[in-house]
């Protein structure tokens, strides 16, 4: 990367001095295929790579289904973790779709000074294992980049690949978020739009050294549940009884 397909785009952007995320499909020199997004810088040149950590879907072919969603049969869940960058004279991170619905996602950046987080996602507007989640799909997608926005200080910019692909209707809602949890600007098609905003870095600061000041108020000694179990125990019920 850059591909001869892509280096148009690096070439436009160093030109125009203008960073940018990009998120393609990578297979490795081990054969390991990962969904992957990387940052630009204004001069072209690649200054982080991430690789998908929540894979959504399934790993086999459900006939049932209006539409697949076989992500997990192509791509491997990277253990690398949310790396942070220096880049465009702040802390910048990335993750990609479903990440953006995982708390862990942006608490793991904010505990490395995130300041500006960058998502792609693409997201069907129908969601097959339980359609009743249809008619919340913008509602949900603006609630988990508000909150991991304003829980960590942080801007996060999610942008979508909305529109209508082989038959499937996907969400729009492209938009920048604030640290206070604001949204500062918002897509309001589902086709080609641009949005903007003044992300001033500093504001951050009025969260993270206030109300979020990790190291003052975080007590990590007792939220070891969190990396220690995966999913839940149903034979460890806490001190009540179930109603």
């Amino acid at each position: 990367m850059p591909s001869p397909i892509v280096q148009p785009l690096f070439d436009l952007a160093r030109r125009h001095r203008i960073g940018f995320c990009l998120g393609y499909a990578e297979l490795t020199d081990k054969g390991e295929r990962f969904n992957t997004q990387i940052l630009v810088d204004r001069e072209g040149e690649v200054v982080g790579k991430y690789r998908k950590v929540h894979i959504p879907g399934h790993e086999h072919h459900e006939p049932d289904r209006p539409f697949q969603h076989a992500e997990r049969y192509y791509f491997t869940p990277s253990s690398e973790g949310f790396p942070v960058w220096n880049a465009f004279g702040g802390r910048v991170g990335m993750m990609i779709c479903n990440d953006r619905r995982w708390p862990e996602s942006y608490r793991v950046m904010g505990l490395q000074g995130v300041e500006l987080i960058l998502c792609g996602y693409n997201t069907p507007l129908h969601y097959v294992p339980d359609p009743t989640q249809d008619p919340l799909q913008g509602f949900h997608n603006a609630l988990v980049m508000q909150s991991g926005a304003y829980q960590n200080g942080t801007f996060v910019v999610g942008v979508a690949k909305g529109g209508v692909e082989e038959g499937v209707d996907s969400l729009a809602d492209s938009m920048i978020v604030a640290p206070s949890g604001e949204i500062l600007a918002k897509a309001s098609t589902s086709g080609d739009e641009l949005i903007w905003a003044d992300c001033n870095l500093d504001w951050c600061y009025q969260y993270k050294d206030t109300l979020f000041d990790f190291d003052r108020y975080r007590r990590p000694e007792v939220y070891t549940r969190i990396s220690g179990q995966r999913g839940v125990d149903p034979s460890d019920r806490g001190p009540f009884n179930k109603l």
